[in-house]
């Protein structure tokens, strides 16, 4: 790779980093092959994540004197990054991924600009999805309303039903 490709390709990589919320370092072993790693890429993509294996030096480059500085750190060896808009879509995809292949472990991450453990990002992984959310919120709303229906609609049911007895008791 030519020095003016690797700039373009530095500073396309520093713009996509700090475009996103959630930056997470993984560590991968040698026994990971190119159909594991496509995997991984799929389940970024249907995600809304990215994943990317860079060179460390070239990662340094594209990190210094940016809010991810601190991701240095998790920069030894084999290393690949995770990136994401969307943290809890990342966390879990790269937590089920893990748990599935022991060839690749989480070193830990950067989200909006804040060091997070490799806790936090398997907490992250274990919180519900935004679609998920929206279900139960829209079953409260929804339970909500029918008992309003219910509450209403009781007064004059009653009424009816006195009505009903009062006339059964006439005949």
């Amino acid at each position: 790779m030519l020095r003016r490709e690797k700039e373009a390709f530095v500073s396309q990589i520093r713009e996509k980093l700090m475009n996103s919320s959630m930056v997470v370092a993984v560590n991968r072993t040698p026994g990971i092959t190119v159909e594991e790693i496509t995997k991984l890429r799929k389940d970024m993509h249907d995600a809304e994540a990215n994943f990317k294996i860079l060179k460390n030096t070239l990662a340094r480059v594209a990190i210094k004197g940016s809010a991810l500085d601190s991701m240095e750190k998790y920069l030894e060896g084999s290393t690949g990054l995770a990136y994401s808009n969307n943290p809890v879509g990342l966390a879990k995809a790269i937590s089920k991924f893990v748990k599935v292949n022991e060839k690749l472990t989480i070193l830990g991450g950067i989200m909006d600009g804040k060091v997070v453990s490799v806790d936090v990002i398997n907490e992250l992984a274990s919180l519900p999805s935004m679609d998920e959310l929206r279900a139960k919120i829209i079953g409260i709303l929804t339970a909500a309303a029918s008992k309003i229906v219910r509450i209403i609609k009781e007064p004059s049911a009653k009424i009816a039903r006195v009505i009903a007895a009062k006339s059964s008791c006439e005949k």
